[in-house]
């Protein structure tokens, strides 16, 4: 069973996908524009959206680069018949599959099995990154240790530590860890950044003032300062 997530314009579209999905054993929501559709991937509890770049606020590849830009959830996205031009943009922007209304809701199940088992693939060759031989983050299994200890992370500090060690000695901006954190619309909340960015280095036995993990660039965003240990490679 998966989370899905259907955002289409039309309330009898949403039943039926509703429905559809629900007999296969999945949980399902619904949303009806493409704003609500962010905020919820954002909260990090969708496994896979079926996406209308139909439905308001939606601009057909546009909107698969948005979710791109801060997520890898996979992305289905279904259209009346468009040209061959427009159904490759689409698959560049990121999404994962393409179906063409109308369409039969079996055709539909499938292919949303299909991409949900490229996913699980994807996830379980995800490597376990280790620093210095100390810290240790499995970013399949979401655990991280430190000196063979389990920390206690909540889910928004996991997903900060992820993104930083995800680029390891990349410089990311205070908008960008906001918009992969938080989702698109906390690009300005950037005291929500800076007190998150202080529990983790609390739990990590870090400092600001002599950083060993997190390092500081004023004004303009934070650096993961150790590259992973010889042999796990970046997976950004």
């Amino acid at each position: 069973m998966s989370r899905i997530l259907v955002l289409d314009e039309e309330p009898q579209m949403r039943r039926l996908l509703a429905c559809g999905f629900a007999r296969e054993g999945h949980e399902v929501d619904v949303v009806s524009d493409c704003d609500s559709a962010l905020e919820r991937v954002a909260r990090g509890s969708v496994e896979l959206l079926v996406l209308d770049v139909g439905a308001p606020g939606c601009g057909g590849s546009d909107v698969v680069g948005r979710f791109r830009a801060w997520s890898d959830l996979p992305v289905i996205v279904l259209s009346v018949p468009q040209s061959l031009e427009h159904k490759v943009g689409l698959l560049r922007a990121g999404a994962d599959d393409f179906v063409e209304k109308p369409f039969a809701i079996e055709e539909l199940a499938a292919r949303v099995q299909t991409v949900l088992r490229r996913s699980e693939a994807k996830t379980a060759s995800v490597p376990v990154l280790r620093f210095q031989e100390e810290l240790e983050v499995d970013l399949s299994r979401r655990l991280v240790l430190l000196g063979g200890e389990a920390l206690h992370l909540t889910p928004t500090e996991y997903r900060l530590l992820e993104v930083l060690v995800r680029n390891a000695k990349k410089l990311l901006t205070q908008e960008l860890l906001l918009r992969r954190v938080w989702g698109p619309g906390y690009s300005n909340e950037h005291e929500y950044l800076r007190t998150y960015v202080a529990q983790l280095r609390a739990k990590l036995g870090d400092r600001a003032s002599r950083p060993r993990w997190i390092g500081t660039e004023p004004r303009v965003g934070y650096r993961w300062l150790v590259e992973p240990d010889p042999g796990e490679g970046s997976v950004a």
